[in-house]
């Protein structure tokens, strides 16, 4: 049965803001693209939406409840090895609960100005500028 996306993943990810600073997350050494950077976020289920994903990913992986969220962007990725990637960013306004890494080798609070310092997945490069664009002005 097709789906009629033709083949394209999409991913819903979520970029959390605290005094200036991004939550980033590395990658498990042993995951696909080991050690990279990105933002929290995920694959979309069937019959799932963006939103809906990146709510039950920031769950998963950080233990925090979003309650507030707003579309941020939208690129296509493509990965020679892994396939075509539409992913959907979200600013997260606001969320409950304690953060807590259920998922990553480990998290940091990263000022735009530091995106430069920690390799970072292919796929977040135009988000990342855009953030430091938005942070310097």
């Amino acid at each position: 049965m097709s789906s009629g996306n033709s083949g394209i993943i999409q991913v819903a990810v979520g970029i959390i803001i605290n005094d200036g600073k991004v939550l980033c997350c590395q990658r498990k050494e042993g995951a696909r693209y080991g050690l990279l950077w990105e933002f929290p976020g995920g694959k979309v289920k069937h019959r799932e939406t963006p939103q809906g994903c990146l709510e039950r990913e920031l769950k998963e992986e950080l233990g925090i409840a979003v309650s507030e969220i707003e579309p941020y962007g939208r690129y296509i990725q493509t990965y020679a090895d892994d396939g075509v990637f539409e992913v959907n960013y979200f600013m997260v306004k606001q969320f409950g609960g304690k953060l807590k890494n259920n998922a990553f080798k480990t998290i940091r609070w990263l000022s735009p100005d530091e995106f430069d310092s920690v390799p970072f997945l292919e796929g977040n490069k135009p988000i990342l500028k855009q953030l430091q664009h938005e942070f310097a002005g």
